[in-house]
């Protein structure tokens, strides 16, 4: 048995960060669901950026879009659609079997709206009413992306919380979850509303990689994970969350998200091996899926009292890392790196527009 089908037996989701047209016209996200136990994927701008400037998948969608009057903006979402929707369709079988509980895709809100509420709720809304019942819309959980995740939930869009970095941004997005959800309620409306929390690991590694001595390095993406972890289980017990299952309102499951291991010295499987869980997510590029399903580990799951991730922020603190400051940090640089890379798509899609016009 892969390691891959023993993760799902487990219980976790395995899930694909990366979608090319590419890959759904050769079959190979088809082989991925059928041999690696893939049952969901996500996307974001520098993925969509790298399958349209890798080829000539979308050139004639593109020069239609253009006849038709589409541009920028516009014309991309039309790209993006496109292909998540052919995707969500590969997955429905896994979306109906487990009660809508998996088999999703997500498409991302414009990173420029990480900190315009109103105009993210908007777009949200917009995007969910052209997709279909297995794409979570994209918003990050940025102070400003809070409300706007509150009012999306409390409007019926499945959510995919991304950008959060820490325990405390993602307890936040699952208050503004839970807020949701209980206005639905209060409504008369279902409170079955899907969502997930997207915590971002291996940037913390990347960003103390040369500030901490080697017995430490590559230690702090899994600590936040854990203790994070730890959080979330909490605050499953809660009496809150309890009181919002009993009137139906679904499980927002955790989402381990850039799982891809970016130290060349450490395990190519490290955050896999690591974030064990069942009743959670991770989703991870084709390099770190292949290797996992070649030689991955599937070992003890996540302890639910965080294990030792106080003695790893304790030995970060020891060597000058503000693990509290670092948190804010990863995020906004998180938001201006996806405000690049959407600026770099749309400058592709100009390109290309131009190209072929040409």
């Amino acid at each position: 048995m892969k390691p891959t089908q023993e993760l799902h037996e487990l219980g976790q989701s395995l899930w694909l960060d990366n979608i090319t047209r590419t890959m759904l016209d050769d079959g190979t996200l088809e082989g991925y669901i059928d041999d690696l136990s893939v049952t969901g994927l996500t996307s974001n701008p520098t993925i969509f950026d790298k399958a349209i400037s890798g080829g000539d998948a979308y050139d004639q969608q593109i020069t239609d879009l253009r006849e038709n009057g589409l541009d920028g903006e516009d014309l991309f979402f039309e790209l993006a659609l496109t292909d998540l929707l052919r995707a969500a369709k590969l997955f429905e079988p896994e979306h109906e079997r487990t009660e809508r509980m998996d088999g999703y895709v997500s498409l991302e809100v414009s990173p420029l709206l990480a900190y315009k509420t109103e105009e993210t709720i908007q777009q949200a809304a917009d995007l969910h009413h052209r997709a279909v019942d297995n794409v979570f819309i994209k918003i990050p959980g940025t102070p400003e992306g809070l409300p706007a995740i509150e009012e999306s939930i409390f409007a019926g869009v499945p959510i995919n919380v991304t950008l959060c970095f820490s325990s405390d941004q993602t307890m936040a997005a699952a208050d503004a979850y839970m807020k949701g959800i209980e206005r639905r309620i209060e409504a008369g409306l279902d409170p079955d509303v899907p969502s997930v929390l997207s915590l971002f690991i291996s940037r913390w590694d990347v960003a103390v990689h040369d500030e901490v001595p080697d017995e430490i390095k590559n230690t702090l993406g899994i600590a936040v994970g854990k203790t994070t972890y730890r959080a979330w289980r909490e605050m499953l017990e809660s009496e809150r969350w309890k009181g919002l299952a009993e009137k139906g309102a679904r499980l927002q499951r955790l989402l381990f998200a850039s799982t891809g291991t970016k130290d060349p010295d450490a395990s190519d499987t490290l955050y896999i091996d690591a974030f064990v869980a069942p009743d959670t997510i991770n989703t991870m590029p084709e390099k770190t899926l292949k290797a996992f399903a070649d030689h991955g580990t599937v070992g003890e799951p996540l302890p639910a009292d965080g294990g030792d991730c106080e003695d790893v922020f304790k030995a970060h603190q020891d060597a000058g890392i503000d693990t509290d400051a670092l948190a804010l940090k990863l995020q906004k640089d998180g938001a201006d790196a996806f405000v690049k890379s959407w600026t770099d798509l749309l400058d592709t899609i100009k390109s290309e527009s131009e190209r072929l016009a040409a």
